[in-house]
C-alpha cells in the first residue's frame, strides 16, 4: 500500500492540473470502488472550483467551491493519470499491478476539467475510494476523527513522542504504525526510522519517556529521523516497489537508499556496523532490522 511520501508525490503532481480549475464533466464508469460512490457524486462535483488540494496522513483533499471536500484514497492499486490540454503526461505518480498500466477497463472515474486537462482515476483491485464530506465537518467526519498527528507537521517532537507512549507496553513499531497516534507513518518508513534512531522495534513504547513522562533522548532523536526519513522519502519521488511508478515510465528512487527494509540476510549498511539484516513479523507484518545497531534494551 502506498505509504505518506507516494501520497504526497501523487498531490504534488494533481496539484498543477486541479487547483484553480473547475470540473467540467465527470464521468463514472461504476457507481463504486471499495465502497459505494456518494450520492449524486458526478453532479456535486460538475461545475465546482477546486479551491486547494492537501494531504492527510495517506488521505488527498480536494476543497471546493461548493463548500464541500473530495476525499481520496488509493488503496492499494489506484492511480492518477493526468493529461494536459496539449496531451503531455505530467508525472503524479501512479500505484498499479504489473501488466496493468494502461489498461482502460481499470479507468473507473474520469474528471473533465476546465483547463482542458484530463484526470483518470484507475484502480485494478479497486480498493480505493472517494467521498464528499462538508468542508466544516472534515475534521470529525469517519475518515479523520481520531485520527493523530502529521509527522510532517510542527507538532512532532521528542516531547509530543514521550507524551502519545507514557506509559504503554506495546511494541514501539506497532505504536508508530497506530494511526490514532501519528498519521500516515507505514511499514516501510518505520522500519527505516528505527533504524536510524538505534531502536529495537519489540522495545516498550512506553520506554521512551521516564518516570515523570518527560521525553528521553531517544524519543527526540526518533522525531528528528522520522521527520529526515519522509522529507527524504519525499523528495526521491517515494519508492518503488512492485506496484509503483511514474505515469511518464521514471520511479520513485528512496528504495535505493533503503538501510534495512527488503534487506535480510545482508550487511547493515551503517557506517562501522558488522551486523546483518534480520527479520521478524510483528502485528502479521514483515519488520526489517539490525540486531547490531539496533539492541534490545
Amino acid at each position: 500500500m502506498p505509504e505518506l511520501p507516494e501520497v504526497e508525490t501523487v498531490r504534488r503532481g494533481l496539484e498543477p492540473a486541479l487547483v484553480g480549475a473547475h470540473f467540467s464533466e465527470v464521468r463514472l464508469a461504476r457507481p463504486n470502488l471499495r465502497f459505494p460512490l456518494p450520492p449524486d457524486f458526478a453532479a456535486r462535483l460538475t461545475g465546482r472550483r477546486v479551491e486547494a488540494l492537501s494531504r492527510r496522513a495517506k488521505y488527498l483533499i480536494a476543497d471546493l467551491s461548493s463548500g464541500e471536500a473530495l476525499i481520496m484514497h488509493l488503496g492499494m492499486s489506484g492511480r492518477f493519470d493526468v493529461t494536459l490540454p496539449d496531451g503531455r503526461q505530467v508525472s503524479p505518480g501512479d500505484f498499479y499491478l504489473e501488466g496493468a498500466l494502461g489498461q482502460s477497463k481499470h479507468d473507473h472515474v474520469i474528471f473533465g476539467l476546465s483547463n482542458g486537462a484530463r484526470v483518470t482515476y484507475n484502480d485494478v483491485r479497486r480498493f480505493g475510494f472517494m467521498d464528499l464530506v462538508s468542508s466544516a465537518d472534515l475534521a470529525t467526519c469517519r475518515h479523520f476523527a481520531g485520527m493523530g498527528i502529521e509527522p510532517l507537521g510542527n507538532e512532532l517532537s521528542g516531547e509530543t513522542v514521550a507524551r502519545l507512549f507514557a506509559g504503554k507496553r506495546t511494541p514501539l513499531k506497532a505504536a508508530l504504525l497506530d494511526q490514532r497516534l501519528i498519521a500516515g507513518l507505514g511499514n516501510i518508513y518505520v522500519c527505516e526510522a528505527l533504524h536510524r534512531a538505534r531502536l529495537h522495534p519489540e522495545a516498550p513504547a512506553g520506554s521512551l519517556a521516564d518516570a515523570a513522562g518527560r521525553p528521553t533522548k531517544a524519543a527526540g532523536r526518533l522525531a528528528t529521523v522520522i521527520r529526515d526519513v519522509l522529507t527524504e522519502a519525499v523528495a526521491a519521488g517515494g519508492s518503488t516497489l512492485r506496484d509503483y511508478a511514474h505515469t511518464d515510465g521514471s520511479k520513485g528512487e528512496f528504495q535505493n537508499t533503503f538501510r534495512v527494509y527488503d534487506r535480510e540476510g545482508l550487511a547493515c549498511t551503517a557506517r562501522g556496523c558488522r551486523g546483518v539484516v534480520r527479520r521478524l513479523v510483528q502485528g502479521g507484518r514483515s519488520t526489517f532490522f539490525c540486531e547490531t545497531c539496533q539492541p534490545r534494551a
